[in-house]
């Protein structure tokens, strides 16, 4: 029998969660680089520079790769001869317990703290827990002493685009899984990878198509030697079935959407074929290890070595200059879709939570706490900064999540510009176009890169949202794209305009 203190799984877990937050897997890396080599276009290239730049700071600051810093999950793969003992007083904590104990400690850490994400009573007040517990536990028992664990940070925006079917046995998997990313939209992040789960029943499927994500990139070593099983067979056609579907980074249009395509099966029903989709964003963060006999386990950093060739900054950019602080009508109406800006100025932020009590006063016609009228709105909810910093990472949200505002906001409120990441959907659409408003793409999953263009940061309105309040930004040269121009020409023509009006 061999006994495993609580408390040396706890500093695991808890220390895990700290590295990964900043770290993305040194393969993740490489595999970035190989796709920013061979990406032919100049929209998608930027983005992803833009990731590998923040991927470098990030790991060099230990500050997070980006502002949804996730669920955590702890998948336990446990032998039955292992006994977990508590070292303080009382009763042995459950697997769970020392779990939730953990991923407390990590967020709250006060050299790096990570944005608290979950709430609970999501049917009622959907209060957040603060510090990002509870976490997501699945164990398993196993023959023998080994304990290995497989922590994971798994961001939103790949959870909220996951997909399941029940397909005939005769159908094509394939064929189900390329004919759902253009309705995917790009809130995930890609590029990225691709979990495929297949068999069991339907809540296992979904469960596999996800653990599968949390294995080493493989892809370009599977292409050279060729499939040798029919798992091997299916990555490698949606690999570059999904690729040649033009989507690219961020949703821009380019060479490649998925890094890699993961395969997990199980046996099932004879009459079944249970299929589920979960994507991985480009904010990759998991790390597995073994505990050790004794102490808390050692998490090892990449070799500093794997960000070698990625410069610290961007490099000088073209694109138009816009001050924020006397921005017009006219100004926007001269934008054009696809166009590069830099945005200097003051920028207000506001999500979900603070879109809801906006369109609540309204309709109430009582006067907002602050003034949106000729302002630009940016989606994001950041964390909380440290010292030498005036906010943490920030990155953009999804902007589809606001979209059913937009009516209203551009009617009622003088707001001209929004900013977020991915497509949008048919209702914000028309109303940037009714409005004469541009709704602005910023590169989700580059938070820190972001953070460094924000030179100060005050709350303004609703503090007792926490990252939800409302705050404003002094920006400098804050890079984004024209995702949709005052005549509503857009640069996410791949998504059907329908697609985006899906809660995500």
């Amino acid at each position: 029998m061999r006994c495993v203190l609580a408390s040396d799984i706890e500093t695991s877990i808890a220390d895990a969660l700290q590295a990964i937050s900043y770290t993305h897997p040194a393969d993740f890396v490489q595999a970035l680089k190989a796709a920013h080599a061979i990406e032919s276009k100049a929209p998608a290239r930027h983005a992803l520079l833009q990731l590998l730049i923040n991927s470098k700071l990030s790991a060099r600051a230990h500050r997070p790769v980006c502002q949804d810093t996730g669920v955590v999950h702890v998948y336990v793969t446990m032998g039955m001869d292992v006994r977990i003992v508590h070292d303080g007083p009382g009763a042995t904590p459950s697997v769970q317990h020392i779990a939730n104990r953990a991923v407390a400690r990590a967020y709250g850490c006060t050299t790096n703290p990570l944005r608290a994400s979950m709430i609970q009573d999501p049917l009622g007040a959907r209060r957040n827990t603060r510090d990002n517990s509870p976490a997501i536990l699945r164990v398993e028992l196993v023959e023998g002493e080994g304990l290995e664990l497989t922590v994971v940070a798994k961001g939103g925006g790949g959870d909220v685009k996951t997909r399941y079917a029940m397909l005939n046995p005769s159908d094509s998997v394939a064929d189900w899984v390329v004919s759902q990313l253009p309705n995917m939209g790009a809130g995930w992040c890609p590029p990225g990878m691709l979990g495929i789960g297949i068999g069991g029943t339907p809540e296992q499927v979904v469960s596999m198509a996800k653990h599968a994500l949390f294995s080493p990139i493989d892809m370009q070593a599977l292409l050279k030697r060729g499939p040798r099983s029919p798992d091997e067979e299916l990555r490698i056609e949606v690999f570059q079935r999904v690729n040649a579907l033009g989507i690219g980074a961020q949703g821009l249009g380019g060479d490649t959407t998925v890094l890699d395509v993961k395969v997990a099966t199980a046996a099932s029903h004879a009459a079944l074929l249970p299929v589920a989709l979960v994507p991985n964003c480009a904010a990759t963060r998991y790390v597995s290890f073994d505990m050790p006999r004794n102490g808390p386990a050692i998490i090892a950093a990449p070799d500093p070595g794997t960000w070698n060739d990625i410069p610290d900054t961007l490099p000088a950019q073209e694109g138009r200059h816009v001050d924020l602080n006397s921005l017009t009508p006219t100004d926007v109406a001269s934008w054009k879709a696809g166009e590069t800006l830099l945005l200097s100025g003051k920028l207000l932020t506001g999500r979900d939570a603070a879109h809801k009590r906006i369109a609540d006063l309204l309709t109430q016609g009582r006067p907002l706490p602050v003034s949106l009228r000729g302002r630009a709105l940016y989606y994001v909810g950041p964390v909380d900064p440290i010292k030498g910093e005036v906010v943490g990472p920030a990155g953009p949200t999804t902007a589809t999540r606001m979209d059913k505002f937009m009516p209203q906001l551009l009617a009622e409120t003088g707001l001209l510009v929004t900013i977020g990441k991915a497509e949008r959907g048919r209702i914000a659409v028309d109303a940037i176009k009714t409005h004469g408003a541009a709704y602005l793409s910023a590169v989700g999953g580059a938070a820190y890169l972001v953070s460094k263009a924000i030179k100060a940061a005050r709350v303004v309105a609703f503090e007792d949202l926490g990252m939800e309040a409302i705050y404003e930004f002094d920006v400098r040269d804050m890079p984004v794209t024209v995702a949709i121009d005052a005549r509503g020409r857009r640069v996410h023509t791949v998504f059907p305009l329908t697609v985006a009006n899906q809660p995500a």
